[in-house]
């Protein structure tokens, strides 16, 4: 018998009743109850006819017919919370997107790490320096980045200035889309003035022109506008790894018979939070949104098949995502062996490559990095190993931004370990820049010969 789409035995709060990793310990649970209790009471951040149309688009990318672009930064910092910020993001992806549709020739589901990347998994409870320890930070929305006692303290009113960014951002977002910014007869609303020289950007106009041409000619063969190409769909996500937050605005549509996780369109859980028997999994198994899970080498075939059975047991399309990253060394054996895993349940699922997390690693100087050719390479793979195996790569999952940073190892310019300190303004992880995100947009689009050939 099919299960109900929603569980009976659940509700937001039964998580609760589950071990939670990755949760801050607050002082004051009468302070927590209470900003709960506010965050529950304000107007939705998203809609459910967004959320499920989003679904209904990534069940289109499992079936191959549509490709997920997602990509933002690794943290989300309540300062970068500009209009100049929101802008380039949206540019980059808007760019990257125009890229892969013209490539591809297929659509570009446009999906950004925003309006709510304010938390973040940490390896340990306690961070000591000099000898003292303090809470870790674990992001704007639980508590503060400088080294005092008051400011590594988790403080519930986070998560409602938390809640009032991402509204401002997604909100930003929307109006800029609405009011024609992402209209591509005008793509050249998303140049970034600092690359103007680069030679990407060259290839990226020439691309331009190219795609401006052939509306033109079409508009004149029709005899009117191609309406559906003054706007674009843009969608948010974020890890829904601080539960009480993720809870608060968790409603049930009548309507629709379900509940909905109304803080973003498109939530994941992370590697470390992953327990079948954990209080994440416990909360994301009676949301209705489209969810995806981190996937990477110590995940166990059985554990993964456990997830699926839990996280999506009607086999809904569209519904769950698994994003894979095991690193360039690792990808050939794994990704084979995870791929079988799913075939052999029967299983729906869009696939979809993180290149980043499993390149990471620390030069000498302290700074943490990743070498452009190992996110390129784990990539091409990740595309090869689908081929063969009559599967379906459908997305990547990028950590990115648009601005001028100096983070990653490599790329069109050729950045250099002596190149790192110029640029590094990452929180957490190191992102690529405009010209490094651009450079795999192409690669995917096939505009640029990949460097092995052979492979």
């Amino acid at each position: 018998m099919t299960q109900p789409l929603t569980p009976t035995d659940w509700h937001p709060a039964s998580w609760h009743t589950r071990e939670a990793a990755q949760q801050p310990t607050y002082k004051d649970r009468n302070a927590l109850e209470g900003a709960v209790a506010q965050l529950a009471a304000l107007p939705p951040i998203v809609t459910t006819w967004e959320i499920e149309g989003l679904k209904e688009q990534l069940a289109a990318a499992q079936r191959g017919d549509a490709f997920l672009l997602q990509g933002g930064d690794c943290a989300e910092s309540f300062d970068a919370c500009t209009s100049d910020n929101v802008v380039q993001q949206l540019k980059i992806l808007l760019q990257m997107s125009l890229v892969m549709l013209v490539g591809l020739k297929k659509p570009v589901i446009r999906v950004g790490r925003m309006a709510g990347q304010y938390a973040k998994p940490r390896s340990a409870d306690f961070e000591t320096r000099d000898g003292v320890s303090l809470p870790s930070y674990r992001g704007d929305i639980i508590n503060r980045n400088a080294f005092t006692a008051e400011d590594r303290e988790p403080d519930p009113q986070l998560m409602l200035r938390g809640y009032e960014r991402a509204a401002l951002t997604l909100n930003f977002v929307r109006s800029l889309i609405d009011g024609g910014f992402a209209d591509l007869h005008h793509p050249e609303n998303w140049d970034l003035d600092f690359v103007g020289g680069s030679p990407l950007a060259a290839e990226y106009h020439q691309l331009v022109r190219q795609v401006s041409d052939s509306l033109k000619f079409f508009e004149a063969i029709v005899g009117e506008p191609m309406h559906r190409t003054h706007r674009v769909n843009f969608y948010a996500s974020h890890e829904g790894l601080h539960l009480p937050y993720e809870q608060a605005q968790t409603r049930f549509l009548p309507h629709r018979k379900r509940w909905y996780n109304l803080t973003t369109h498109y939530p994941w859980i992370g590697m470390r939070t992953a327990d079948l028997a954990g209080a994440h999994i416990e909360y994301f198994r009676g949301i209705a949104n489209p969810i995806a899970v981190k996937v990477g080498t110590g995940v166990s075939d059985e554990h993964l098949q456990g997830l699926i059975g839990v996280l999506n047991p009607n086999n809904e399309p569209g519904r769950l995502t698994l994003i894979t990253r095991f690193g360039v060394k690792q990808v050939e054996e794994h990704l084979p062996r995870v791929i079988k895993a799913v075939r052999n349940v029967g299983a729906q699922v869009l696939w979809v490559c993180d290149p980043m997390h499993g390149n990471t690693e620390t030069t000498a100087e302290g700074y943490k990095t990743r070498r452009f050719d190992n996110i390129r390479n784990e990539l091409r793979l990740a595309f090869k190993i689908h081929q063969q195996m009559g599967s379906y790569l459908g997305g990547v999952h990028l950590e990115l931004t648009g601005g001028d940073v100096t983070e990653c190892i490599g790329g069109a310019r050729g950045l250099k370990e002596s190149d790192l300190a110029r640029a590094y303004k990452t929180q957490v992880d190191p992102r690529l820049n405009y010209e490094q995100a651009m450079e795999i947009a192409m690669l995917i689009a096939g505009r640029l010969r990949l460097h092995d050939e052979t492979a």
